[in-house]
């Protein structure tokens, strides 16, 4: 079976979760670092990378940080392989190709950038003047933050999720309302899917980067999030209810490819949902279809909510079914039946009494 070939980015990732912290390379770095010394490390195909470079002691011994962290203490560069678990090369000196462009001005920084874009492979510089460290992948350069910065960067981040969240669900409280009152128009829905995409926005971009550079010291963040993004997938259901035309996963993917600037107007994501853009498409009076209150219900399996829908049409059909209509659908029993309709009416006098109380 063929290598699959992974890109830049991919390659980069990988390379960051190897040096996280939790992991056998970071511990022989933070050895490395309290020693106030330097390092190179290279990871990739072994036998490229020792046409790259000449002299030095040949191992092939299992790896060990506190080994790691002995052989670095010789002015040459490491090589080990791709996946971090063998030490082949120990004080090699690397030869890359002096063209290749650098705008590194240390010599072990511009020798890394060169290697790792020539080899195509991973270099981990750890720098004894300014105790950083560095990683270069393919044509890619990662500056490492300290633990402390990266902690304070995700709790900043899942913060700034928790306030969008809490916006989101009041959105979906205001829409459930609606939804009950046989009145939602399209800026109600527009607004529960720009809610739900700057979650997952600042997710992507803030919170789960940091939690990756964290590693083992990101598990307890990690669980926080995936608490914290369940409306996310009531959200999602949002979709399903109102697309015109048009798949939930075609919809998802047109809002996340919208800028951050589009993605403040309702009219662009009226269009990604497949209705128009002008005002009088804003002002429609829409229907859901009913999948996410009756994800809100519980004991009710997918498909007999895909059941439900597809015999009912919409949410208020399904609302004004009797007790031997909704027997009459496949997978709905008596007892089913019974608790769907006491569910929806509770639903409605739970969502009532919380308006007047505002």
């Amino acid at each position: 079976m063929p290598k699959k070939i992974k890109t830049e980015e991919e390659a980069l990732h990988e390379a960051i979760r190897m040096v996280a912290p939790g992991t056998p390379i970071r511990e022989a770095i933070a050895y490395i670092l309290q020693a106030g010394t330097g390092a190179m490390l290279c990871f990739g195909e072994v036998n490229r990378l020792a046409r790259l470079s000449e002299g030095g002691v040949e191992l092939s011994v299992e790896m060990r940080p506190q080994l790691l962290y002995e052989l670095s203490k010789m002015d040459g560069a490491i090589i080990l392989n791709e996946k971090a678990t063998r030490i082949y090369y120990a004080n090699r000196f690397m030869k890359p190709n002096a063209r290749i462009p650098s705008e590194e001005t240390g010599t072990r920084h511009r020798v890394a950038q060169r290697i790792a874009s020539q080899a195509k492979c991973t270099v981990v510089t750890v720098s004894q003047r300014r105790a950083s460290v560095t990683v270069f992948c393919h044509g890619r350069k990662y500056q490492m933050p300290t633990v402390q910065v990266t902690v304070n960067k995700a709790i900043q981040g899942i913060q700034t999720v928790e306030r969008y969240v809490q916006s989101l669900q009041q959105a979906l409280q205001e829409l459930t309302m609606h939804e009950m009152g046989d009145w939602v128009n399209l800026p109600d829905v527009c607004r529960v899917l720009q809610r739900c995409e700057m979650v997952e926005r600042t997710c992507r971009r803030e919170v789960l980067p940091a939690i990756e550079e964290l590693g083992e010291e990101g598990r307890l963040f990690a669980l926080q999030v995936t608490e914290l993004l369940k409306p996310v997938e009531e959200a999602r259901l949002v979709v399903k209810d109102y697309a015109r035309d048009r798949s939930a996963e075609s919809v998802v993917d047109r809002i996340r490819a919208l800028s951050d600037t589009d993605l403040l107007s309702s009219a662009a994501v009226s269009q990604a949902l497949g209705f128009g853009a002008g005002a009088r498409g804003l002002e429609m009076v829409l229907v859901p279809r009913g999948y996410r209150v009756l994800s809100m219900m519980s004991r009710l399996s997918d498909a007999i909510v895909k059941n439900l829908v597809e015999r009912f049409g919409t949410l208020s059909a399904l609302m004004r079914a009797s007790k031997e209509q909704l027997v009459e659908v496949e997978g709905v029993g008596e007892v089913m039946a019974e608790r769907l309709r006491s569910g929806l009416e509770f639903l409605r006098t739970q969502l009532n009494m919380d308006n007047r109380k505002q």
